[in-house]
Protein backbone atom coordinates (compact mmCIF):
# COMPACT_ATOMS: atom_id res chain seq x y z
CA UNK A 1 0.00 0.00 0.00
CA UNK A 2 1.51 3.67 -1.00
CA UNK A 3 2.17 5.79 1.78
CA UNK A 4 -0.32 8.44 3.37
CA UNK A 5 2.18 11.05 2.39
CA UNK A 6 1.56 10.25 -1.55
CA UNK A 7 -2.04 9.43 -1.25
CA UNK A 8 -3.05 12.68 0.19
CA UNK A 9 -0.69 15.19 -1.48
CA UNK A 10 -2.72 15.67 -4.59
CA UNK A 11 -5.43 16.40 -2.67
CA UNK A 12 -3.31 18.85 -0.56
CA UNK A 13 -1.94 20.41 -3.71
CA UNK A 14 -5.74 20.42 -5.50
CA UNK A 15 -7.27 22.54 -2.01
CA UNK A 16 -4.34 24.68 -1.64
CA UNK A 17 -4.85 25.57 -5.41
CA UNK A 18 -8.44 26.35 -4.01
CA UNK A 19 -7.23 28.41 -1.04
CA UNK A 20 -4.88 30.24 -2.90
CA UNK A 21 -8.59 31.57 -5.07
CA UNK A 22 -9.88 32.79 -1.88
CA UNK A 23 -8.83 33.61 1.50
CA UNK A 24 -5.88 31.58 2.42
CA UNK A 25 -5.72 32.27 5.94
CA UNK A 26 -9.48 31.35 6.69
CA UNK A 27 -8.62 28.30 4.11
CA UNK A 28 -5.71 27.03 6.70
CA UNK A 29 -8.00 27.80 10.05
CA UNK A 30 -11.01 25.40 8.12
CA UNK A 31 -8.30 22.79 6.78
CA UNK A 32 -6.66 22.52 10.04
CA UNK A 33 -9.66 22.00 11.84
CA UNK A 34 -11.04 19.74 9.13
CA UNK A 35 -8.07 17.40 10.08
CA UNK A 36 -8.31 17.62 14.23
CA UNK A 37 -12.09 16.22 13.31
CA UNK A 38 -11.10 13.57 11.32
CA UNK A 39 -7.87 12.40 13.21
CA UNK A 40 -10.30 11.98 16.38
CA UNK A 41 -10.85 8.13 17.58
CA UNK A 42 -14.53 8.66 17.17
CA UNK A 43 -14.64 9.77 13.66
CA UNK A 44 -11.70 7.79 12.44
CA UNK A 45 -14.21 4.85 13.68
CA UNK A 46 -17.33 6.68 12.28
CA UNK A 47 -15.88 6.91 8.79
CA UNK A 48 -15.30 3.00 8.89
CA UNK A 49 -18.54 1.58 9.92
CA UNK A 50 -19.93 -0.10 7.21
CA UNK A 51 -23.16 0.81 8.59
CA UNK A 52 -22.82 4.10 8.16
CA UNK A 53 -23.73 5.50 4.97
CA UNK A 54 -21.34 8.41 3.49
CA UNK A 55 -24.00 10.94 4.09
CA UNK A 56 -23.90 10.94 7.77
CA UNK A 57 -20.30 10.48 7.48
CA UNK A 58 -19.88 13.70 5.27
CA UNK A 59 -22.46 15.43 7.66
CA UNK A 60 -21.30 14.82 11.00
CA UNK A 61 -17.80 15.86 10.08
CA UNK A 62 -19.38 19.05 8.80
CA UNK A 63 -21.27 19.88 11.76
CA UNK A 64 -18.51 18.77 14.11
CA UNK A 65 -16.61 21.84 12.58
CA UNK A 66 -16.65 25.58 14.33
CA UNK A 67 -15.30 28.01 11.22
CA UNK A 68 -17.69 28.67 8.58
CA UNK A 69 -18.00 25.86 5.92
CA UNK A 70 -18.05 27.51 2.77
CA UNK A 71 -19.76 25.07 -0.93
CA UNK A 72 -16.15 24.16 -1.71
CA UNK A 73 -15.66 22.58 1.56
CA UNK A 74 -18.34 20.93 1.52
CA UNK A 75 -17.13 19.61 -2.01
CA UNK A 76 -13.95 18.80 -0.79
CA UNK A 77 -15.24 16.76 2.29
CA UNK A 78 -17.74 14.92 0.71
CA UNK A 79 -15.75 13.50 -2.21
CA UNK A 80 -13.49 12.50 0.45
CA UNK A 81 -15.84 10.19 2.21
CA UNK A 82 -17.27 9.01 -0.88
CA UNK A 83 -13.51 7.82 -1.94
CA UNK A 84 -13.05 6.16 1.66
CA UNK A 85 -10.25 8.96 2.51
CA UNK A 86 -11.57 10.66 5.78
CA UNK A 87 -8.41 9.03 7.64
CA UNK A 88 -6.23 11.07 5.25
CA UNK A 89 -7.70 14.70 6.46
CA UNK A 90 -4.62 15.04 9.29
CA UNK A 91 -1.65 14.25 6.33
CA UNK A 92 -3.48 16.34 4.12
CA UNK A 93 -3.88 19.11 6.50
CA UNK A 94 0.17 18.92 7.67
CA UNK A 95 0.68 18.86 3.53
CA UNK A 96 -1.67 22.05 3.11
CA UNK A 97 0.01 23.65 6.12
CA UNK A 98 3.51 23.08 4.32
CA UNK A 99 2.43 24.55 1.08
CA UNK A 100 0.83 27.43 2.63
CA UNK A 101 4.49 28.49 4.88
CA UNK A 102 6.46 27.63 1.41
CA UNK A 103 3.76 30.42 -0.07
CA UNK A 104 4.65 33.00 2.21
CA UNK A 105 8.21 32.45 2.77
CA UNK A 106 7.82 30.89 7.01
CA UNK A 107 7.69 27.95 8.49
CA UNK A 108 6.63 26.33 11.56
CA UNK A 109 9.14 26.83 14.54
CA UNK A 110 8.61 24.38 17.52
CA UNK A 111 10.25 25.82 20.74
CA UNK A 112 10.27 23.83 23.80
CA UNK A 113 11.57 25.58 26.85
CA UNK A 114 12.54 24.51 30.27
CA UNK A 115 10.56 27.12 31.91
CA UNK A 116 7.50 28.98 31.36
CA UNK A 117 8.01 32.30 28.68
CA UNK A 118 5.80 35.15 28.67
CA UNK A 119 4.89 36.63 25.17
CA UNK A 120 7.75 39.47 24.97
CA UNK A 121 10.42 36.54 25.88
CA UNK A 122 8.38 34.81 22.81
CA UNK A 123 8.76 37.85 20.65
CA UNK A 124 12.42 38.38 21.07
CA UNK A 125 13.17 34.79 20.90
CA UNK A 126 11.56 34.13 17.61
CA UNK A 127 13.05 37.82 16.27
CA UNK A 128 16.38 36.37 17.05
CA UNK A 129 15.57 32.74 15.59
CA UNK A 130 14.23 34.76 12.15
CA UNK A 131 17.54 36.62 11.83
CA UNK A 132 19.14 32.94 12.34
CA UNK A 133 16.97 30.67 10.51
CA UNK A 134 16.24 33.84 7.44
CA UNK A 135 12.88 33.56 7.05
CA UNK A 136 9.67 33.84 9.51
CA UNK A 137 8.93 32.03 11.80
CA UNK A 138 5.91 30.98 13.12
CA UNK A 139 6.22 29.54 17.06
CA UNK A 140 4.06 27.71 18.92
CA UNK A 141 6.08 26.98 22.81
CA UNK A 142 5.80 24.24 25.08
CA UNK A 143 7.63 23.75 28.30
CA UNK A 144 9.85 20.70 29.08
CA UNK A 145 11.45 21.14 32.78
CA UNK A 146 13.79 17.98 31.86
CA UNK A 147 15.86 20.50 29.96
CA UNK A 148 16.79 21.97 33.19
CA UNK A 149 17.47 25.07 31.62
CA UNK A 150 17.59 26.76 27.67
CA UNK A 151 15.51 26.17 25.09
CA UNK A 152 15.65 23.32 22.42
CA UNK A 153 13.98 24.71 18.43
CA UNK A 154 13.06 22.98 15.99
CA UNK A 155 12.24 24.09 12.56
CA UNK A 156 11.78 21.90 9.93
CA UNK A 157 14.74 19.52 9.80
CA UNK A 158 16.71 21.86 11.67
CA UNK A 159 17.21 21.74 15.55
CA UNK A 160 18.96 24.13 17.71
CA UNK A 161 19.19 22.79 21.21
CA UNK A 162 20.79 25.37 23.30
CA UNK A 163 19.47 23.37 26.61
CA UNK A 164 21.43 22.57 29.63
CA UNK A 165 20.79 18.62 29.72
CA UNK A 166 22.18 18.82 25.72
CA UNK A 167 25.65 20.70 27.13
CA UNK A 168 25.27 17.93 29.87
CA UNK A 169 24.44 15.14 27.38
CA UNK A 170 27.88 16.61 25.71
CA UNK A 171 30.30 16.58 28.48
CA UNK A 172 29.52 13.04 29.16
CA UNK A 173 30.37 12.11 25.69
CA UNK A 174 33.64 14.18 25.35
CA UNK A 175 34.43 12.57 29.07
CA UNK A 176 33.49 9.04 28.13
CA UNK A 177 35.36 9.48 24.74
Amino acid sequence: MAELATIARPYAEALFRVAKSGNLSAWSDLVSEMAQVAAHPDMQALSRNPNVSDKQVADTLLALLKSPVTAEAKNFVNMLVENGRVTLLPEIGAQFHVLKNAQEGAADAVITSAFDMNDAQVKQLTATLEKKFGRKLNPSVSVDTSLIGGVRVVVGDEVLDTSVRAKLQQMQVALSA
